[in-house]
């Protein structure tokens, strides 16, 4: 079943460069059926039945192509990439991945989904590569499937679903799972998830909960969280990838810097303290952005202004975003060759360690 959005008459043109889509989704059946039991459980978390409760159960054909594509690993993903003209997916498990589960659940199905997802890796290791999915309940456990998913499975990075259960990597009793991400050189990608529960209701009472705005808004505040918290003082290699152009933050980095300092000045929280740096040069050193979601050349355009050509690079989104069209405008974008080969293929390889 294709995309109702997609356009199936165009094809893009053969080019230069390969296409690596960065921010591609996939979710094993044996973890949908333990979404439906936690929706089915007392009080289940309202941004969780906002997002996952609906696309579970509605007969929408948008809903129904997400379900039945995020499931497969093999020929119709395929497919979908070659008529999009798609060479590579760096894949990770969909948010709130076992991110929403109790901690002993989601450490034995993080696991579970890795070997599935390594599995696909080496079954089209021309075509897929994967990021490791960890259970940040259990930081140490979380570390250790870190390093089991970059030396021994061969993954590329780590996936992040923002928060969980409302709490962030912020806080320091997550900087384990910080340390192992550095230590093994492996990025975090750090996906939107819905807002929390503490967090959400303004957002639900509107439909903004979502991808319209609830997620960049959560997600840009998760990263900002950690930046004004120190992390990358205390972790100066690591790298975070944001998605649908930093979910807006480079587009507010002056005057991130500007109340930052002023903040910090007049003493005015106890959390937030002097850093090392100004925010916006934490962007442009431990953050890569993708344009998932966002095929739109001035904001791509700001963005690699401000951050450089090298830490911008393309995302589809697949499965929630397959929009043909959107490939097809964004090479046409007016860039030297050399500068869409970054956007397009050298820089996800340089940033995911592929060969």
């Amino acid at each position: 079943m294709n995309h109702p959005e997609t356009k199936q008459a165009l094809r893009p043109a053969k080019a230069e460069y390969a296409r690596i889509a960065t921010e591609e989704a996939f979710a094993p059946a044996e973890m949908l059926e333990m979404y439906r039991k936690i929706l089915q459980g007392p009080d289940p978390d309202p941004g969780f039945v906002s997002l996952m409760g609906f696309y579970m159960s509605s007969q929408s054909a948008r809903a129904r192509h997400i379900i039945e594509c995020l499931q497969d690993l093999g020929e119709k993903r395929l497919q979908h990439m070659d008529e999009a003209g798609i060479d590579r997916q760096i894949i990770a498990l969909t948010s709130p991945g076992v991110q929403i589960m109790d901690a002993e659940s989601a450490v034995s199905f993080a696991r579970t989904a890795n070997d599935e997802l390594a599995e696909a890796v080496r079954n089209h290791p021309t075509r897929f590569s994967g990021m490791v999915a960890v259970a940040p309940q259990n930081p140490q456990e979380a570390a250790r499937e870190i390093e089991r998913g970059i030396k021994q499975l061969g993954l590329t990075g780590v996936i992040i679903n923002s928060h969980t259960h409302g709490e962030y990597l912020s806080d320091q009793k997550f900087w384990e799972i910080l340390e192992a991400a550095e230590a093994n050189d492996a990025p975090i990608y750090l996906h939107p998830n819905t807002p929390p529960r503490n967090m959400i209701q303004p957002f639900l009472e509107c439909g903004l909960d979502g991808a319209i705005y609830g997620f960049g808004v959560e997600t840009g505040m998760h990263a900002l969280r950690m930046i004004t918290a120190g992390v990358f003082d205390r972790f100066p290699k690591l790298q975070v990838i944001l998605g649908h152009m930093g979910e807006a933050l480079p587009f507010w980095a002056y005057r991130l810097d500007y109340m930052h300092r002023a903040t910090v000045v007049s003493e005015r929280y106890a959390s937030m303290k002097p850093l090392k740096k100004k925010p916006s040069d934490y962007l442009r050193e431990n953050f890569v952005i993708t344009n998932s979601g966002v095929a739109w050349g001035p904001a791509i355009r700001f963005t690699q202004d401000l951050l450089g050509m090298d830490r911008v690079m393309y995302a589809m989104d697949y499965p929630y975003q397959h929009a043909i069209d959107e490939v097809i405008a964004l090479d046409g974008l007016p860039m030297s060759m050399a500068d869409k080969k970054r956007f397009f293929e050298t820089n996800a390889q340089r940033v995911f360690r592929i060969k």
